[in-house]
């Protein structure tokens, strides 16, 4: 029988691609609106801190594990913005589109072509609220940023992250390609071996 989970993220996008991954790690991943578990503030001055403060509130509501995920991308020529705050890079409510376009008006506007970039990914797994040894696992996937927005897969920046080993954006790549490579792939298969 399968181990329930909540995910701590309402983000569709993610909940489809770690269910792929964790597909056989004997996990049932359900997604926190399944508890009415909501948002919480992302306080923390990392993405370590903010995946504990969602997995501890998830995990305190719904009364079982959780898995929480705080990622996103840095790119250098910004001193690594947008980092933790790339989900709300636009403002707080802002949609993938809004974020992506103020990140390229921010590339285009430094003046770099094609700046080194990086998405980061760090998960944590509680056994319960108050779980003191969570297991922490991460994940880092090297690009650059493109500023003209290419593919229909994935979510957020994937149409400006080009993936130089593939020669096209993470939109343009298959799922299941993009599951084996990325910095949540890459997170997801550290922890599913620490699960496991």
């Amino acid at each position: 029988m399968s181990k329930q989970v909540v995910l701590a993220s309402n983000n569709s996008g993610k909940l489809k691609e770690i269910t792929h991954i964790l597909s056989g790690a004997n996990i049932e991943l359900l997604p926190q609106s399944t508890f009415n578990v909501t948002e919480v503030e992302e306080t923390g001055k990392t993405f370590v801190e903010n995946a504990l403060i969602k997995a501890r509130h998830a995990s305190a509501l719904s009364g079982i594990a959780a898995i929480a995920d705080d990622s996103g991308i840095e790119v250098d020529v910004l001193n690594g913005a947008p980092g933790i705050y790339s989900a709300r890079y636009a403002g707080e409510g802002a949609t993938d589109e809004d974020n992506l376009k103020l990140l390229v008006d921010k590339v285009l506007a430094s003046g770099v072509h094609k700046p080194v970039a990086r998405y980061q990914c760090v998960l944590v797994y509680l056994r319960h609220a108050d779980d003191a040894m969570p297991l922490i696992a991460e994940g880092t996937w090297e690009g650059y940023i493109v500023t003209e927005p290419v593919g229909e897969n994935g979510f957020g920046y994937d149409p400006i992250f080009y993936v130089p080993d593939h020669h096209c954006t993470s939109a343009q790549l298959d799922p299941k390609e993009k599951n084996k490579i990325s910095h949540r792939g890459i997170a997801l298969k550290k922890l599913a071996n620490k699960i496991l």
